[in-house]
């Protein structure tokens, strides 16, 4: 029921005093306090407040869209700032290794340096010992010979061979030239490594608050997207995403593969997309992929290595891309039947290049016309004639006779 007024019972609201905001009566607006106050109709004050609640409603709805939304961006930022996280830590790991890793090299280049000082001193030392040696053996046996040539009590024995070894007691004591009876190396090394600087700037190594601007660069490494990352019988397909957006836009990415073998790399793919199936590789081999990024500037770096192993065996099925329009296909295109009397060729799905490989062919009916031929081919065989008829092609066949 409608409300009545708190000072006149009998009476039902139907005016608004927009003074005290509040519903009034009749008698409220003739007699009461309200009597010279702005009042205005009940219904049209009704409708006013509620267009205005409306308003201010949908103010708010629109604000607590944005509140949502904005949740919705705070919530993202958390997963976005652990995978900035995990891509700087990452990124940080690997500028430090590259350090240590140029660090290491000069060590053993400097060691490498140092092992051949050191062995040349010591074959100085050797040499110049072995030389002393055979001095000081010559010297102490013609010592030795002259001492018994003086006990000789013979003058004329004597002087038959004193001459001779005056000269040769001389020419003995000249051989010891001044220098002879010393080192002709050092035992210290003549060498110096100051680090202090590089020590020195080592421990002031430390990130700069913000970015720095730069002008153009390299496209920064790509991510390869593990996820979406996978084999199947021996293609391989690979995905990859832009980290960091560089100054000069990236126009292409670089695929490399290597042998499957631990070999060198080679190029698979050049172009716009970030993504790149590779199809006849080799059975059951693990094969390293990378990638890199360019724009007009040069060559970025290469992105993480990744394994991807392919099947162990080919597992497949006929193509239907490959087949002669003849050919119909069934049973998930295990089956393929043709009345044709032409030969007609159809392919499987696998490829492979090497190794040893086994697959069951069975004969369900048989017309004897054409003999059906079961082989391996190259892609490009002709389909209109017998398999193993062209240089692309070996095959078996069923001979009726």
């Amino acid at each position: 029921p409608p409300a009545t007024c708190l000072d006149h019972e009998a009476e039902n609201f139907s005016m608004y005093c927009c003074s005290c905001r509040v519903p009034v009566c009749g008698k409220c607006q003739e007699e009461g306090k309200h009597s010279k106050h702005d009042v205005k109709p009940l219904a049209v004050m009704w409708k006013q407040h509620k267009c205005q609640l409306s308003q201010a409603l949908n103010g708010v709805s629109d604000k607590a869209k944005e509140a949502k939304e904005f949740l919705v961006q705070l919530k993202n930022m958390l997963q976005q700032i652990q995978e900035s996280g995990v891509e700087f830590e990452a990124c940080l790991v690997a500028q430090c290794d590259s350090l240590i890793e140029a660090l290491t090299r000069q060590k053993a280049k400097m060691l490498t340096k140092v092992t051949k000082e050191k062995e040349y001193k010591l074959k100085v030392v050797r040499d110049q010992i072995t030389h002393c040696t055979m001095k000081l053996r010559q010297t102490t046996g013609m010592m030795e010979y002259c001492l018994e040539v003086l006990k000789e009590n013979d003058p004329s024995g004597f002087l038959q061979i004193s001459d001779a070894l005056i000269k040769r007691v001389t020419s003995s004591q000249d051989q010891w030239v001044k220098g002879a009876l010393e080192p002709k190396v050092g035992a210290d090394f003549d060498l110096t490594l100051n680090t202090d600087s590089l020590l020195q700037t080592i421990l002031q190594l430390d990130f700069h608050q913000g970015k720095v601007e730069s002008g153009p660069a390299v496209p920064a490494a790509p991510l390869l997207q593990l996820e979406k990352c996978c084999t199947r019988n021996n293609s391989a397909t690979l995905a990859w995403r832009v980290t960091a957006p560089a100054a000069t836009p990236t126009e292409g990415y670089i695929l490399e593969l290597d042998d499957g073998n631990g070999g060198q790399y080679r190029e698979v793919y050049v172009g716009k997309e970030t993504m790149c199936t590779v199809d006849g590789l080799h059975f059951n081999s693990s094969y390293n992929a990378r990638v890199k990024a360019y724009n007009t500037v040069g060559v970025g770096p290469y992105s993480k290595t990744v394994v991807l192993k392919t099947s162990d065996v080919a597992w497949f099925t006929f193509d239907p891309t490959s087949a002669h329009r003849d050919i119909v296909l069934s049973n998930e295109n295990q089956t393929a039947s043709c009345n044709s009397y032409d030969d007609r060729v159809v392919l499987g799905t696998a490829a492979f290049s090497k190794g040893v490989h086994y697959w069951e062919v069975g004969i369900d009916r048989y017309d004897n016309h054409p003999d059906p031929a079961f082989g391996v081919a190259r892609i490009n065989t002709m389909k209109e004639m017998m398999l193993g008829k062209d240089d692309k092609a070996w095959a078996m066949y069923v001979d009726n006779n």
